[in-house]
C-alpha cells in the first residue's frame, strides 16, 4: 500500500472498498480519453435502521480501461462485485444554471464475486 505524505509530514489515504451488486446491467462507453463504464452498486448497511431493516446504499463507480471492459464482459445487473477504489468528488452545473457536486468511486480493481444465475441456482 502506499501512503501520500504531504509537505506538512501527515499521512493522507483516499481508499475505499465495496462489496455489492449491480443495480444495472453495464454498457460500454468510448470517449477520447479512453473506454469507461458507469455503474451503480447496492451496498446494504451492516445495521439495522430503527425499524429494525437494513437500509442500502447505492453508490455511482466509474471504471476505466480494461476493468471497464472486462465488468462489462462478465457482469451483468443482479450480479455481486467487490470494488477497491479512490473516493473522487466533483461540482457542474445543471442544465438549470445550479451548482451540483457529486461524489463517486474511480474503481482501481474489481473482483467477481458471484452471479445472479448462480444464486438462482443455488436457491433452487
Amino acid at each position: 500500500m502506499i501512503f501520500f505524505i504531504p509537505k506538512g509530514g501527515i499521512i493522507v489515504l483516499n481508499q475505499a472498498v465495496l462489496v455489492g451488486r449491480i443495480v444495472q446491467e453495464p454498457e460500454l462507453n468510448k470517449t477520447e480519453k479512453g473506454n469507461l463504464t458507469h455503474i451503480t452498486l447496492a451496498v446494504p448497511r451492516s445495521f439495522k435502521n430503527v425499524d429494525g431493516e437494513y437500509d442500502t446504499d447505492f453508490i455511482n463507480c466509474t471504471l476505466w480501461q480494461a476493468i471497464a471492459e472486462n465488468t462489462v464482459e462478465y457482469c451483468g445487473k443482479g450480479d455481486l462485485v467487490g470494488i477497491k477504489g479512490r473516493i473522487q468528488s466533483s461540482t457542474y452545473e445543471d442544465k438549470d444554471g445550479n451548482k451540483r457536486y457529486a461524489v463517486e468511486i474511480i474503481a482501481e480493481k474489481v473482483t467477481f464475486l458471484a452471479s445472479k444465475r448462480e444464486k438462482a441456482e443455488v436457491d433452487k
